[in-house]
């Protein structure tokens, strides 16, 4: 699937316009995101990053990253995602950067989301869906996402992150909401109330929905 991923990510170059600075997120198919950036990268004025990972690659280009608080609104916003539906929505989070991703997200006019086709899903729900929780609240709302979906969390060591098993999101919308409202949440890895604006399915040619 890379050269797939390598194409959604060549295709969402177009977006990229004279004097932005761009909103870049995190994983495999954002790393050809960058690497295409940087082939343009006179004429950006920067980038907001959303993972130490992400930081670092731009650096390594030599593209200038900047911080949220001092940009201001992004135009657009370019990730990729663990899930997308018909309607894209997302799950995002894998990398466990799913906060700072949907920080990015929401101070951006355009999202668009970059994706191999193994992505597409009809139904969000396959890929466990993290939820980052504060440490103290990590079995308290474990608990409670068990009774409310009866999903299966499993601990990811290393982060404080929930990865949410064995779900089938009808309605992301009302999910999210839902799970937001649990004391002790930080951030949950639907992108459904804030979806995708352009999706693009990386192959020949890439699809744009």
């Amino acid at each position: 699937m890379s050269e797939a991923k390598r194409l959604a990510a060549e295709k969402a170059i177009e977006y990229v316009e004279d004097g932005m600075i761009v909103g870049v997120g995190t994983g495999s198919t954002v790393a050809y995101f960058i690497d295409a950036l940087a082939r343009i990268q006179h004429r950006i004025k920067g980038a907001v990053s959303s993972s130490d990972q992400s930081t670092a690659r731009l650096k390594q280009h030599g593209i200038e990253v900047l911080e949220l608080n001092h940009t201001g609104n992004l135009s657009l916003y370019v990730d990729g995602a663990d899930e997308c539906d018909g309607n894209k929505n997302l799950i995002k989070g894998g990398g466990a950067a799913l906060t700072r991703e949907k920080i990015i997200a929401e101070a951006s006019d355009r999202f668009v989301c970059i994706i191999d086709p193994s992505k597409q899903v009809k139904v969000l729900g396959r890929f466990p869906l993290p939820v980052e929780v504060i440490p103290m609240a990590r079995s308290l709302v474990a608990r409670r996402i068990m009774d409310m979906t009866g999903g299966q969390p499993a601990w990811r060591e290393g982060n404080v992150i929930l990865d949410i098993h064995h779900l089938e999101i009808t309605d992301p919308v009302k999910l999210e909401r839902e799970l937001n409202q649990l004391p002790g949440v930080v951030s949950v890895g639907l992108f459904a109330r804030r979806p995708a604006d352009v999706v693009i399915i990386g192959g020949e040619p890439p699809i744009v929905i």
